[in-house]
């Protein structure tokens, strides 16, 4: 098989191109070919070392595919059942061994690029407004990064359940892509953005802020929320948090702070079928559109991640083997 993997911490150009022997599906495993894996900042922060783990590694958590061969004890799929996959590390590849209890059944309605692009944010995404924040009608939140593969999502299903949407971008072909998928405003970052939301809000603050940029966003996002708001910070693309004294969250006005992460919601095979099967039927029935911002063939992962950290992308990016 053909892999990218990072033989070493450091920035996108210690990524390098390997042959590797195929893998073979051991027990409770399934042996899949890539038609795509996404790329995600959870990638870079493995490369970085921001993540330990062990090296050299194959990076990449998320892909779809076609079962080439099962192995033992596994039920469930066989030999060209179309698959995805989130959480399980080693994406970066042409052949991958999955551990069959992280496989989800891509429909046929769907193809596997778009699988690839939305299952991880979309999963993402669904627990973030219907868990974290269970978002209801006349809600406003704040939703950073609109024009990103998660802020799209965000915004088109925040909106759907009756939020009002802010969205922040960085340009004018971003506000487009934010409102297009349902926000309502669009913002700048900046200093002074806590009180431009507030602006917008009579003074009252938003519900909940969905935050995947962190420590560069993370004051305004908590100065952002009203009594009792709930900051989500599922990511952190600009870096991490300091450490945050609580009583901040007192004097804000007894503020929530949570930092979820899809593992712990999808942590029975009927979690995640039940999440994938809530975001792949929307994909299916047009209530949920997914943007690929960017394909890239395996090789050029170095440019595919130094594009995502650049924020110069929209949508989701994605490798083909």
């Amino acid at each position: 098989m053909h892999a990218v993997r990072i033989p070493r911490h450091g920035g996108p150009e210690v990524l390098e191109s390997v042959d590797l022997p195929d893998p073979v599906a051991g027990d409770g495993q399934v042996l899949v070919d890539l038609a795509a894996a996404g790329v995600n900042f959870i990638d870079t922060y493995f490369r970085e070392g921001i993540y330990p783990a062990p090296l050299p590694l194959v990076p990449g958590v998320e892909g779809a595919g076609t079962v080439r061969e099962v192995g033992p004890g596994v039920t469930g799929f066989a030999p060209g059942d179309r698959v995805a996959w989130t959480n399980t590390l080693g994406s970066y590849t042409t052949v991958a061994a999955v551990p069959a209890t992280d496989l989800v059944v891509v429909p046929e309605a769907i193809d596997l690029e778009t699988a690839t692009a939305v299952a991880l944010q979309g999963m993402t995404a669904h627990y973030l407004v219907h868990d974290t924040h269970p978002v209801a009608p006349g809600d406003v939140v704040l939703v950073h990064a609109g024009a990103g593969g998660m802020g799209l999502l965000l915004c088109q299903m925040a909106s759907a359940l009756g939020a009002r949407v802010l969205a922040t971008t960085s340009s004018e072909e971003k506000d487009a892509l934010a409102r297009e998928a349902g926000a309502h405003e669009t913002l700048r970052y900046g200093d002074d953005l806590a009180d431009r939301v507030r602006a917008l809000t009579d003074g009252e603050g938003v519900a909940v802020v969905y935050d995947g940029v962190g420590a560069s966003t993370f004051d305004a996002s908590l100065a952002s929320l009203r009594v009792r708001g709930v900051l989500a910070l599922y990511g952190a693309a600009s870096g991490p948090v300091p450490p945050v004294d609580p009583q901040r969250l007192n004097s804000g006005g007894s503020l929530y702070l949570t930092r979820p992460s899809l593992h712990w919601h999808v942590r029975t095979p009927e979690e995640l079928a039940a999440r994938a099967d809530a975001v792949f039927s929307a994909v299916a029935a047009g209530d949920l559109s997914v943007r690929i911002g960017g394909r890239y063939p395996l090789d050029d992962a170095a440019d595919a991640q130094r594009d995502l950290q650049s924020r110069r992308t929209t949508g989701k990016l994605l490798l083909l083997p």
